[in-house]
């Protein structure tokens, strides 16, 4: 229970990704920020901040669920102040609210285009700047953030080449506050799936057959929870894969992770192998 009374605050934290590192780290006795737009049942889309904070609490963690919009600055500045004086501080910052649209440059419309870059590395950004003065107080504080490594390959760009920018702006943000925050010992670092995980999101564009590829989330909150116990003063300015996280770890088998045993696993979008 080496994370008690640490305060990690995540942003989209109602479903998928952001919900498995809250119940991870709530598991190991952390307090959570739980954050979302949703506040309500969608018609659509599983849970909200509310019933993610009982899951919370159920794992053994406290929680503070906040409805927070990341594309509101005003939004994000009043939920980090209320968490910080809510817990005492924020020790660990988890920039994971995305949005996706898979969509050439022609057909894409300019406000999902705004919509991805607003959420995506201006939300990082916000959220980033805001936190820092806190984790500055932290033991041990840690920035990590759902984007890939930087890999400017033109395939990358072909197909969705704002979707690209939005998340390529969230790994510069990494790679910058890397350096920025070297003399505070802030680290701050990118964690990337190796394989599609399979959330709302992979529901949404690919179906049922898209989650038969992938894995659960929770294998990327497992390797986030080896990376929080990293000295921030040393790993930091990095762009980790889930899975090789867990293999410094000693672990091999991965297959517990598969929606479907034996399923042939999709690799996820900017990795080459």
């Amino acid at each position: 229970m080496i994370f008690s009374n640490k305060t990690v605050f995540i942003t989209g934290a109602t479903r998928g990704i952001g919900r498995a590192i809250a119940l991870k780290m709530a598991s190991q006795g952390a307090n959570i920020v739980v954050t979302g737009k949703s506040n309500v049942p969608h018609p659509k889309l599983p849970g909200t901040i509310f019933t993610v904070a009982e899951e919370v609490e159920k794992a053994g963690g406290k929680v503070l669920p906040l409805k927070i919009d990341v594309r509101n600055e005003d939004s994000v500045k009043e939920g980090i102040e209320k968490a910080a004086e809510h817990f005492g501080g924020i020790d660990i910052l988890v920039n994971n609210a995305s949005a996706i649209l898979l969509m050439d440059t022609q057909t894409l419309a300019v406000k999902r285009y705004d919509l991805m870059q607003q959420v995506n590395a201006r939300g990082t950004f916000i959220a980033s700047k805001y936190a820092i003065p806190y984790l500055k107080k932290a033991e041990n504080p840690h920035i990590l953030t759902m984007s890939p490594p930087i890999n400017l390959s033109p395939k990358w760009f072909k197909n969705h080449v704002a979707y690209t920018i939005s998340k390529y702006g969230m790994s510069m943000t990494t790679l910058g506050l890397s350096e920025e925050l070297k003399e505070y010992g802030i680290a701050a670092n990118s964690l990337w799936p190796k394989t599609i995980i399979g959330t709302a999101a992979i529901s949404y564009l690919m179906g049922e057959e898209g989650l038969k590829m992938s894995r659960k989330p929770e294998i990327v909150a497992d390797a986030a929870f080896e990376i929080f116990k990293k000295d921030s003063t040393i790993a930091t300015g990095n762009f980790y894969l889930d899975e090789d996280v867990l293999r410094e770890t000693g672990q091999t088998d991965f297959s517990k992770y598969n929606y479907v045993q034996g399923a042939k696993i999709m690799p996820d979008l900017f990795l080459e192998f």
